[in-house]
């Protein structure tokens, strides 16, 4: 076992691609999370793990399926928390890495326009005493960025 985990530790990390490669099949996945082929195919018919089908109707699993697997089997014995509780987990997980990756397009934008401003200003920046505009408080726009973990 050791040997294994010097071999794996001196691999680089596996890409996106790779670990979403659908190319397990059930016997493999089920052996690598730890459990019964069966158990895989209950958590595809309650939406736990999603595998793709090959034109037999064969389930293939992915290395981030695999992973999903072990996080549900931690969730339901270490935890104690039930398959309903950990669908709903795994929904809340999928909806905060939307809205983190919809956050940090949103910060982008913002960064973007704040560069943009800063440009406009010091092109008209001999004109500003010329003329004073008078910005209203209710004009003013508050950008919350929250801390990246």
């Amino acid at each position: 076992m050791a040997k294994q985990t010097r071999r794996s530790a001196e691999q680089p990390p596996m890409s996106d691609a790779a670990l979403d490669a659908k190319v397990l099949v059930i016997s493999v996945a089920a052996e690598m999370a730890g459990m019964h082929p069966q158990t895989l195919r209950q958590y595809d018919r309650l939406g736990l793990v999603q595998p793709s089908r090959t034109t037999g109707g064969g389930r293939r699993y992915s290395v981030r399926d695999v992973a999903q697997l072990r996080e549900i089997q931690r969730l339901s014995q270490e935890d104690g928390v039930n398959l309903a509780g950990i669908k709903r987990i795994m929904q809340l997980e999928h909806q905060v890495s939307a809205l983190r990756v919809h956050v940090n397009e949103l910060m982008a934008h913002v960064e973007s326009m704040e560069d943009e401003r800063a440009e406009l200003e010091a092109a008209i920046g001999p004109f500003r005493l010329a003329r004073r505009t008078k910005v209203s408080r209710e004009t003013a726009l508050v950008v919350w960025r929250p801390h990246q973990h």
